[in-house]
């Protein structure tokens, strides 16, 4: 089943901000980013000012789904958190509705317990939100016609007739 397109308005947009915002400040990280598991970016917030957010996205996602794989080879159907630890940074991810992303880079002024904490509070948060989104973006496409729907073949066929 294919999932539709969630439609963002800015309303929509200042709600995700807000919870990400809030998380950096919570959670005492350098930045927070949302991401979709295609790779685009959503929000983001914090210090890292200068960062390939583009880049950052995209290879977040490609974690994301190579470690998907990992995770049906041993029988799992995803691997909803995940960890990395570096000599400065740290990122921990995490999935939110099924199909979001958010990342947390975080560094010695805070420690996992605290993030993976306010990242569960943030992330039920968010998920919240992006419901929201979906069933506001599948009502309003029952209610939406298309623009072609009145055009009938004949009229195609006047259309491109001598």
């Amino acid at each position: 089943m294919m999932e539709s397109q969630l439609v963002m308005r800015q309303e929509d947009f200042d709600r995700v901000l807000a919870i990400v915002q809030k998380l950096v400040r919570d959670a005492n990280a350098k930045s927070v980013f949302v991401v979709d598991k295609a790779g685009q970016l959503v929000s983001e917030a914090g210090e890292l000012q200068g960062i390939d957010s583009t880049s950052l996205a995209s290879l977040t996602a490609g974690c994301v789904a190579a470690t998907g794989g990992l995770a049906k080879i041993v029988g799992e159907e995803e691997f909803p958190i995940h960890f990395h630890q570096g000599q400065r940074d740290n990122l921990h991810m995490s999935l939110v509705d099924q199909r979001m992303i958010l990342v947390v880079v975080f560094d010695e002024r805070s420690s996992l317990g605290l993030v993976r904490l306010r990242v569960k509070k943030a992330g039920n948060g968010l998920a919240k939100v992006f419901e929201e989104i979906r069933k506001k973006t599948e009502s309003e496409a029952e209610t939406a016609t298309s623009p072609f729907a009145e055009i009938t073949d004949d009229d195609i066929d006047n259309l491109f007739s001598d």
